[in-house]
């Protein structure tokens, strides 16, 4: 019963979220077929706003599970959202032990994992480091990732567009726990995103 209760919850509150999007940003979708639908899949994206998550949910066709920081629990309506979509909550700057057990789970069961690289809202902006977990994940599981692009919504500019790239496979590094290829691989799946967000 309670699962159903969740499912039936997230089902209303991303349908909401589309009508809002829609209304407000009219929103446009380029690339979805990108995205594969019957294996694990790590979709990653260029990080503006509050409404990047809600926006790659309601578009990318996918049961998806978002790595979020913990303090975002602190908004009540945040804390609500990270419930009904299943979010796996990370306590920043620490190796969450706990968090990286549940990414993998849900790569295992085959679902869709998201997160974004820059960390936080406008990391490449501020200068921060690009964090290397969704290299970590796709290394550790094979997973392919999906990049993601999203621009529009400023104002003057409401209109959004939110791009999904090809796949990239990093397989053949599976297992590979050397730094050098974490990096590498960052690397490679911010350029792609950069590029789709231009």
């Amino acid at each position: 019963m309670k699962n159903i209760l969740k499912i039936i919850s997230r089902s209303i509150v991303k349908s909401a979220i589309y009508i809002y999007c829609k209304i407000v940003y009219r929103f446009k979708v380029i690339g979805k077929n990108n995205i594969p639908q019957n294996e694990p899949v790590i979709i990653c994206g260029n990080h503006r706003t509050y409404l990047d998550p809600p926006l790659i949910e309601i578009t990318c066709g996918r049961y998806t599970r978002f790595l979020a920081k913990e303090e975002l629990t602190k908004n009540k309506f945040f804390a609500l959202l990270g419930i009904v979509f299943d979010a796996i909550l990370v306590k920043r700057d620490s190796k969450d032990v706990t968090a990286i057990k549940e990414s993998l789970k849900t790569l295992k069961n085959g679902d869709c994992l998201a997160l974004f690289p820059e960390g936080t809202r406008n990391g490449l902006a501020k200068g921060e480091e690009v964090k290397d977990g969704a290299a970590f994940f796709a290394i550790r599981s094979g997973a392919k990732v999906v990049p993601c692009g999203i621009k529009g919504g400023e104002k003057g500019n409401k209109k959004v567009i939110i791009t999904y790239g090809e796949p990239l496979d990093f397989s053949k590094h599976k297992g590979n726990k050397d730094k050098e290829t974490l990096d590498k691989v960052t690397d490679e799946i911010m350029k792609n995103i950069i590029k789709l967000s231009k």
